[in-house]
């Protein structure tokens, strides 16, 4: 099993509260979401809580239920870490 260090935790709870955002924005639950779009509201609710670094799969997932680009989910989330942000130290 691979240590998670602080960047990289950092990172699973911002990108968990970039998709928290753009669920609620949508005014639906994580129950309702998970339901309409068959994933598991259990992990659903683990990701936007920033304990668990998802599966790319899962992701993927995610922004269709979504409605928005993969690409554009990861675009806001370096945008919100900014341009210093780096999961290697440098």
């Amino acid at each position: 099993m691979q240590h998670k260090t602080e960047k990289t935790l950092h990172l699973i709870k911002q990108f968990g509260a970039n998709i928290r955002q753009k669920r609620e924005s949508l005014n639906k639950s994580q129950r309702l979401l998970a339901f309409e779009y068959d994933l598991d509201s259990g992990n659903l609710s683990r990701i936007e809580s920033g304990q668990i670094d998802p599966k790319l799969t899962m992701l993927w997932r995610i922004s269709e239920a979504l409605g928005i680009p993969l690409s554009q989910i990861i675009k806001s989330l370096e945008t919100e870490l900014g341009e210093k942000f780096h999961i290697i130290d440098q």
